[in-house]
C-alpha cells in the first residue's frame, strides 16, 4: 500500500466519523438559534454552521473573527449595452417581471435572470452577468471554527448558499478532524430547509406550544420524512401553554417521533443574547440545566447512530 492510498483511507475514515446535527423549526421565533448556541458551548471537537442565511444571527452571540470570505454568486442579471441597443422594445414586450422600463433601464432588483431578453434581442445588446447575492465566511470563535453567510436583501438562491455553507463546514471538519457539525437550519419548509436537511444524521425540530407551532412542526416533520430522516422534537417555552405542550408530546408518541424534552420559558435567554453569550455561559439557571439534559440525549443519539 502506497502513501496516497494511506492518505485516502485516512480521509475516508475521518469523513465516516463526521456526524451532522441539524436544528430546524417549522416557524421562526421558536428559540432555535438559542438552542444551537447552547449546544456550541457544550459540544467538543465540532464545527458550527449557520445555515439560516436569510436571517443569520449566531454571529451576534459568537463575535466571530473572520478569517476567510468569498462572494456568493446566486445567479445572473441582465445588463444592457446601450451602444448596441436599437430600442426596438422586444425586451420590454417579453419581460414577464417588468424589469425593463420604457427608457430601457434594467431594474436589477426586479430582474429574475431568466435571460429571455438576452436570447431574443435581435442585436445582442443584452448580456447576462453574474450577480453577487451574498458572502460566505469562515471564522474563528471561542467555541471553535464557524461557517456562516450573509444573503443580500432580495438575494437569490438561498438554498444554494446553504449548500455552500455545509460544504465548507464539512471540509473544515475534515481538516480539523472534528467528528461533529452543528447546523442552525432555516425555519419553515422552503429551499434553504431542504438544503439543510439533505444528508443529515440527526434532526432536532424545535417547536413552541401554540397552534401555529404544532401545525408548522407537522409540516417540517413531513418534509424530513420525505428524505427518509427520523426527526426528534423538543418544546421550547413549554410552560406558557401546558395543554398544548401535552398535545405535542401525544402527537409525537402517536407518530413514533423521539420526544427529547421540554424547555421552560425564561427571559434569561434574552439577557444572555444581549451580553453576546450563550445561556450556558450566562447562567446556571433552570433553563441551562434543561439544555444540558437535552444535549446529553442528543449526544447519546449521535453515539448510537454513529
Amino acid at each position: 500500500m502506497n502513501i496516497i492510498e494511506d492518505i485516502d483511507i485516512e480521509k475516508e475514515e475521518i469523513m465516516n466519523k463526521i456526524r451532522e446535527l441539524v436544528v430546524i423549526s417549522g416557524k421562526g421565533g421558536t428559540g432555535k438559534s438559542t438552542i444551537v448556541s447552547a449546544f456550541a458551548s457544550l459540544a467538543k471537537n465540532k464545527i458550527i454552521a449557520d445555515c439560516d442565511v436569510d436571517a443569520a444571527d449566531l454571529h451576534l452571540i459568537f463575535n466571530p473573527e473572520i478569517k476567510e470570505r468569498e462572494y456568493f454568486i446566486g445567479g445572473n442579471i441582465a445588463e444592457l449595452d446601450k451602444d448596441k441597443c436599437i430600442e426596438c422594445g422586444k425586451c420590454i414586450e417579453l419581460c414577464r417581471f417588468d424589469a425593463i422600463r420604457k427608457d430601457f433601464y434594467i431594474d436589477s432588483v426586479a430582474c429574475e435572470g431568466c435571460s429571455v431578453c438576452s436570447h431574443f434581442c435581435p442585436v445582442h445588446a443584452i448580456n447576462m452577468k453574474p450577480s453577487v447575492s451574498g458572502e460566505v465566511f469562515i471564522s474563528n470563535t471561542r467555541f471553535g471554527p464557524f461557517v456562516h453567510a450573509r444573503l443580500e436583501p432580495g438575494g437569490e438562491n438561498s438554498g444554494k448558499l446553504v449548500t455552500e455553507v455545509r460544504k465548507k463546514a464539512k471540509k473544515l471538519a475534515e481538516e480539523h478532524k472534528c467528528d461533529l457539525i452543528i447546523i442552525d437550519g432555516s425555519p419553515g419548509t422552503g429551499c434553504p430547509v431542504i438544503s439543510s436537511l439533505a444528508g443529515a444524521d440527526i434532526i432536532l425540530v424545535v417547536t413552541e406550544p401554540t397552534m401555529s407551532g404544532l401545525h408548522d412542526m407537522e409540516r417540517v416533520i413531513a418534509l424530513a420524512r420525505l428524505f427518509k430522516l427520523s426527526p426528534s422534537v423538543c418544546i421550547n417555552k413549554y410552560d406558557i401553554n401546558t395543554d398544548m405542550s401535552n398535545k405535542i408530546e401525544e402527537y409525537c408518541q402517536i407518530e413514533h417521533i423521539d420526544f427529547l424534552g421540554r424547555l421552560p420559558y425564561d427571559n434569561v435567554t434574552t439577557k444572555a443574547m444581549i451580553e453576546s453569550k450563550t445561556v450556558i455561559e450566562y447562567s446556571d439557571c433552570e433553563f441551562s440545566k434543561h439544555m444540558k439534559l437535552l444535549w446529553k440525549k442528543l449526544k447519546d443519539n449521535l453515539t448510537v447512530n454513529g
